[in-house]
């Protein structure tokens, strides 16, 4: 199961699942405290059995747990249906005659207490199996559901890497016929020539990182030495920024990561770093506490919170998918992706792993 197909599998069966809980588990509340309500009611019951049986003259039930006095006491308003629960025990009143005496039952609640433990028992075991039997109903109902969008990603995902690998030879061509172009002293500083190489350079990376980015639901990972990629990455960028200094503040550092994807994200960081840097400025790539820093001097960023969104850009001639996909990438690799940036200062982009 890919890990959109999770997301969307876990988020029906809670919902799902979570809602014939919660009514279960109120029902079992309700039916609790009636059940409760009862025992009560029997309790009171056999405390009026007891005095009729005594006023009977009956043979009273040997080790029994209700016991009386008799009382000479006035009792304003008196009700037969008195019943009073106390901490220990229930009590009742009833008349022994008409002359202001009465009977005085009290009854132990041991047994009531364990009465209602054993309801309570009954009603958590039929709870946690209907819970059970629930859950594997919402089990395979998810999966079910699933079904429908599980073909429709198929689809659409064997139609994407099929278009992408379609676009890789005419764009490969058009790379390399511009090559030959910019050998030719008559195209020297032409303007349109010069902005269709620049449209076919963002086809070009917007390529790549489609391609890595179909990668990410089945991306297997491997301890790497990250330093060794960034080296790579960055030595491509100094032949084309010789304008600015690349500052590599590690040696060793070690992380869980898939090499392709790592080396997009950070092909995708250091070239926005460099596009829009200043004149001499700097690009550092250092780490504290198994956290890597990008820092650069450049122009800067207005919201940096909102870089990472699909589609935000403050750059006219970007598309802004490119940090959007980085996201992806990093998420996929359970690394933390953030940025914090002052305008005409400079941006810092953290990768936590």
């Amino acid at each position: 199961m890919l890990k959109h197909e999770k997301k969307a599998f876990i988020k029906f069966f809670i919902t799902y699942f979570g809602s014939v809980a919660l009514l279960i588990l109120a029902s079992g509340l309700f039916y609790f405290q009636e059940q409760k309500q009862t025992l009560i009611e029997k309790e009171h019951f056999a405390m009026i059995d007891y005095i009729r049986q005594l006023k009977m003259k009956q043979a009273l039930p040997k080790n029994s747990s209700i016991s009386y006095s008799v009382l000479d006491i006035k009792i304003e308003n008196f009700n037969m249906n008195n019943f009073t629960i106390k901490e220990k025990h229930f009590e009742k009143h009833m008349p022994y005659n008409w002359e202001g005496i009465y009977f005085l039952v009290k009854k132990d609640k041991e047994e009531f207490y364990k009465k209602l433990f054993s309801t309570k028992v009954e009603i958590v075991s039929g709870q946690i199996l209907l819970l059970f039997l629930f859950a594997l109903l919402s089990y395979f109902l998810a999966l079910r559901a699933l079904r429908p969008m599980q073909e429709a990603i198929v689809k659409l995902d064997n139609f994407s890497k099929d278009l992408i690998h379609d676009l890789n030879t005419p764009l490969t061509s058009i790379l390399l016929n511009m090559k030959l172009l910019e050998k030719n002293s008559n195209f020297d500083g032409n303007k349109p020539l010069s902005r269709i190489k620049k449209n076919v350079e963002n086809i070009s990376e917007l390529h790549n990182n489609l391609t890595t980015l179909l990668q990410e639901d089945t991306m297997l990972v491997s301890e790497q030495n990250i330093v060794k990629i960034i080296e790579d990455v960055v030595s491509i960028h100094k032949k084309i920024y010789s304008h600015i200094k690349y500052e590599i503040e590690l040696k060793e550092f070690h992380a869980s990561v898939n090499k392709n994807a790592f080396t997009q994200v950070l092909t995708n960081l250091i070239s926005n770093a460099s596009k829009y840097n200043k004149e001499g400025g700097f690009i550092k790539l250092y780490s504290i506490n198994r956290v890597l820093y990008i820092e650069d001097s450049g122009v800067g960023i207005k919201n940096s919170s909102e870089i990472f969104n699909r589609s935000y850009t403050e750059q006219k001639s970007t598309t802004g998918i490119g940090l959007d996909i980085s996201k992806r990438l990093c998420e996929a690799m359970h690394i933390d992706i953030s940025a914090t940036s002052q305008v005409g200062v400079g941006t810092t982009v953290s990768l936590k792993f």
